[in-house]
């Protein structure tokens, strides 16, 4: 039987649709132009759909409409693990609370006292701040999922919607990492997005989850930044650097100018060798080795299609990191190969994680 935490950020997204772009510092505000809390609505809807899932689900959430009212409205008898201090609300009674960060990072310290198996919050990006960071204090390795209540939702731990929050959370069986970032409310209302990456969390596994739409995040630039870290952390492993835009700009995060069309060979701050035939490549591999490559637009080639020289041999070599925009993958997707060696071919299909961000990952299938 699945445990599981409940804790509702009830002022989230109060903001929007009264004007305020966001709630931060902006609740008597939000009240004072008719606002009425949204966020409540849309956790009964996510454990609506979890109580169809997984029925015998058990919930353990904090008191009054941080997570005990919804989950009673949605049919669970739950375990209440404490009560807001902020609020003076007695156990069971439903109505909005003024709570604050510091409550929600109380919660998530119950919760993980009392071992649950996924934190599913209800909120904005400043909820899931409060969240990740708390388990990242704690060294605690929770999975979490968002159902999105906030204004701004710029992180990738949110499920589309508060259905599918639930349906997620009632069979997940696998998680990956995933950003949290939250952006500057007040640049914000001035039509400036400044999005920052805040931390990271273990967030199941599912085609129900919306992608991270941080600034320089989820990116060609960003997977950049992420490839050359590896890269100068990975002392004496040679980088197989293949050829197009985005492992250019992998290249260029390196520090020189590569062969747009070639492939370049690059280990411990030093490039071994540009445009190299199949010849070369082999001449400089070392003990690891990691060839990066980025599926063709459109056909979804990761070998065999413009980059010949990192033949079957060199692949039976070396590790194989695959890095393409969400965009390219949209557009394509199934990742293929097609090296001329059948035994090769079969290895590397299959499902493969594929870089799209500086730290997160995109499980893709290999035909």
């Amino acid at each position: 039987m699945r445990r599981i935490g409940v804790v509702v950020n009830p002022i989230a997204g109060m903001g929007g649709r009264v004007g305020l772009k966001g709630t931060d510092g902006k609740v008597a505000e939000a009240r004072e132009r008719g606002a009425d809390p949204r966020a409540p609505d849309r956790a009964v809807e996510a454990l609506r759909a979890l109580a169809e899932g997984a029925p015998d689900a058990q919930l353990l959430t904090y008191g009054g409409e941080m997570g005990e009212a919804e989950a009673r409205e949605a049919g669970f008898d739950p375990e209440v693990v404490g009560t807001p201090e902020s609020d003076g609300t007695a156990a069971g009674e439903a109505r909005p609370t003024d709570t604050t960060a510091d409550d929600t990072r109380e919660v998530v310290r119950r919760f993980v006292e009392e071992g649950v198996d996924l934190i599913l919050f209800v909120g904005g990006d400043g909820t899931a701040v409060d969240v990740a960071e708390t388990l990242a204090e704690l060294d605690a390795d929770l999975p979490i999922l968002g159902v999105p209540a906030g204004v701004k939702v710029y992180s990738a731990v949110f499920a589309v919607t508060p259905e599918a929050a639930g349906r997620v959370a009632a069979d997940f069986d696998r998680t990956e990492t995933r950003e949290v970032n939250d952006i500057d409310e007040d640049a914000y209302r001035e039509g400036k997005v400044r999005a920052d990456l805040k931390a990271l969390a273990e967030v199941p596994v599912a085609e129900d989850l919306q992608s991270s739409k941080q600034v320089g995040g989820g990116t060609v630039e960003s997977l950049a930044v992420g490839v050359a870290e590896d890269a100068r952390s990975d002392e004496g492993t040679t980088y197989v650097l293949g050829p197009g835009g985005t492992v250019g700009a992998v290249k260029s995060e390196l520090g020189f100018d590569g062969s747009p069309l070639g492939v370049d060979l690059w280990r411990d701050g030093e490039v071994l060798a540009r445009d190299a035939s199949e010849d070369e490549i082999l001449e400089h591999l070392g003990e690891r080795n990691v060839v990066v490559v980025s599926p063709i637009g459109g056909q979804g080639f990761v070998f065999g299609r413009g980059n010949d020289q990192i033949s079957p041999e060199v692949l039976r070599r070396s590790e194989v990191e695959v890095v393409a925009s969400k965009r390219k993958l949209d557009d394509v997707g199934v990742l293929r190969v097609d090296t001329g060696d059948d035994g090769v071919d079969e290895a590397l299909r299959g499902w493969r994680k594929v870089r799209v961000g500086r730290f997160e990952r995109r499980m893709m299938k290999v035909v």
